[in-house]
């Protein structure tokens, strides 16, 4: 009944959040809710149980490949954070799909934060974008994105739930694995010549973490939000600071002709894709103030 008072156990009891996708990113959501909220971690490994439980996380074990292993997430959580990543070949999320279809099941959840990426925009010859941006993606790996978005802007409709939606572009941190570039500068990797180089953005993992929180407590619904930091830079620029900052020699650069020979498609992709996005929404809806406003500062940390 609307004005009942609740008893004072509920008053008092702590929301539960479902991590799906609790990698390196979920494990420092954890480490920022730990204590406050419930939470519960969805994994496929059972290598991966003592680490959540270490962290804070029960673990609960489900595929999102296998839909009939995700029949205890109904009416499980108050708030989902996605964070699992499609599969790694098709056009869609089947499972994306396959998580909202067992939490229909019960219509507990309220809040929902999807971590998609900012390759949905497409190659914007370098303009600075904001979320009114219309999605173009130019790879299958974009497009199972878009696909996922799409799905939970549905979800959040249909079930009265606050989707937000981070586009999220190249995350890092000196204690991530693969986040930090001097890895690739030791591979000695080149970067484009600076007349072909191309616009990338960053976030460094620890502001990504509060930004997953900042949507899980003030995300309005169905709301798309780039995270990003401010620095506007190009990504041979980039892994020069980088080097410099590391005392590391910086990269060849290379013409296209050359990097169509020596990197991989993936690489190349990104390196076709040039654009500047603008962090207004972040830090006036979220009033998220970044702890690593630039690139400088992140690597630096």
């Amino acid at each position: 009944m609307i004005g009942r008072p609740r008893p004072a156990a509920a008053r008092f009891k702590r929301p539960t959040l479902l991590i799906v996708g609790c990698g390196d990113i979920g494990l420092r959501v954890a480490a920022l809710l730990r204590g406050r909220w419930r939470l519960i971690g969805l994994t496929s490994s059972v290598e991966r149980i003592t680490a959540l439980r270490a962290a804070g996380v029960q673990p609960l074990v489900g595929d999102l490949d296998a839909p009939a292993s995700l029949a205890r997430l109904a009416g499980l959580a108050d708030a989902v954070l996605h964070l699992a990543p499609p599969p790694a070949q098709g056009r869609t999320d089947p499972r994306t799909a396959h998580l909202l279809q067992a939490l229909a099941r019960q219509r507990r959840v309220r809040q929902l934060v999807y971590a998609s990426t900012s390759g949905v925009y497409g190659d914007c010859d370098g303009a600075c974008i904001d979320e009114t941006r219309a999605t173009r993606p130019a790879t299958d790996r974009a497009r199972r994105r878009v696909d996922a978005e799409q799905r939970l802007r549905w979800f959040g409709r249909a079930f009265g739930v606050h989707v937000s939606l981070l586009r999220i572009p190249g995350i890092y941190a000196g204690d991530r694995a693969g986040g930090h570039p001097r890895e690739r500068l030791l591979r000695g990797t080149p970067v484009l010549a600076p007349e072909h180089d191309v616009f990338t953005n960053h976030i460094h993992a620890d502001d990504l973490a509060r930004a997953c929180v900042a949507a899980l407590h003030r995300g309005a619904p169905q709301r798309v939000l780039n995270v990003c930091d401010d620095t506007e830079m190009k990504m041979g620029d980039y892994f020069d600071l980088a080097a410099d900052l590391c005392g590391l020699p910086r990269p060849r650069r290379v013409g296209l002709a050359e990097a169509r020979a020596l990197l991989s498609p993936m690489q190349l992709s990104f390196m076709g894709e040039s654009r500047r996005l603008c962090n207004d929404r972040l830090r006036r809806e979220l009033r998220l103030r970044l702890r690593y406003p630039t690139v400088a500062q992140g690597l630096l940390a």
